[in-house]
């Protein structure tokens, strides 16, 4: 069963186009990483799916209904990025009870343990908590929720590397007891593409890729060597990024379906082949220029 379906969805701002013909399904029950540069259109779509903005054009379904106002998705789904809000005037533990009578699925039992695990003051309020704070409450709000759709905006502005990294364990931990669809948008892949399950990769509003993260790791490969033989052997090839290593060598990334055909020249021409990570990857992808940033003092 599909809980997302984006067909041609399209979301303009004036003459900007932040959503631009999307289409895409997610499937029930998975962890998917919405991953892009600042400005790929991450946010907008996340708004849209959770029914906070309509789109321009096109369709969206989120449980085979117009998220748009509607109460079915509302009452299905938590939005968790670093803007929540809550009343003033309740203290941290006093949100905490009011979640539990809001959210159906709402786990106190986890609440509370995540809240003493992180150290946070019971009679504070949100208000007056650090940015790293603040992301943390919200993430503890988002896992005990339980959500059958759980978004997290880039949820983790201002934690702690530590923080960070017990959050992501934390979520995985929860996912396998309680699965459910969670979205987790960040700009970059490398902390968290070990929970995740598929990644759905955005450029300018547009999809660069929507697949399995394990198919992603297999995506591309490098090679690397004398400049001469690594431009033959990947002549004619969609080139993802290229730099110049030294005076003669360089490294190019290109698909992986496309190198097996290279493979026993480049052993015979002395060119590496090495395999390229999915984080460098999608920066690879996305970014306008195939180059590096030593191209800019690398000209003639």
């Amino acid at each position: 069963m599909d809980v997302i379906s984006c067909k041609g969805l399209t979301k303009n701002f004036g003459r900007v186009k932040a959503v631009n013909d999307l289409s895409f399904t997610i499937e029930e029950n998975r962890i998917t990483g919405l991953i892009g540069p600042n400005g790929a259109g991450k946010t907008t779509l996340l708004k849209i799916i959770a029914g906070f903005m309509r789109a321009s054009s096109g369709q969206v379904t989120v449980f085979s209904e117009d998220p748009f106002n509607s109460l079915k998705v509302s009452s299905n789904l938590i939005f968790v990025d670093e803007h929540m809000k809550f009343p003033s005037s309740l203290s941290l533990a006093e949100i905490l009870l009011s979640a539990a009578a809001f959210y159906e699925n709402w786990d106190m039992e986890l609440a509370k343990g995540l809240f003493d695990y992180f150290s946070l003051d019971p009679g504070q309020q949100h208000r007056y908590l650090s940015k790293g704070m603040k992301s943390t409450f919200n993430m503890i709000i988002g896992l005990a929720a339980r959500c059958p759709l759980t978004i997290f905006d880039e949820p983790t502005a201002g934690m702690d590397a530590g923080v960070r990294k017990d959050f992501y364990r934390a979520l995985l931990r929860d996912y396998l007891r309680k699965p459910r669809n969670i979205i987790f948008s960040s700009h970059l892949l490398g902390e968290v593409e070990d929970i995740l399950e598929d990644i759905l990769l955005l450029q300018d509003g547009k999809k660069r890729l929507h697949l399995p993260i394990s198919d992603l790791k297999e995506f591309a490969v490098a090679l690397r060597g004398k400049k001469e033989a690594v431009l033959e052997l990947t002549a004619g090839q969609e080139i993802y990024y290229q730099k110049s290593v030294g005076k003669d060598h360089c490294y190019i990334v290109i698909r992986r379906d496309a190198a097996d055909g290279i493979l026993k020249k480049s052993s015979a021409s002395g060119v590496e082949i090495l395999p390229v990570k999915a984080d460098d990857l999608c920066v690879y992808l996305t970014n306008r220029n195939r180059g590096g940033i030593d191209d800019v003092f690398d000209r003639d």
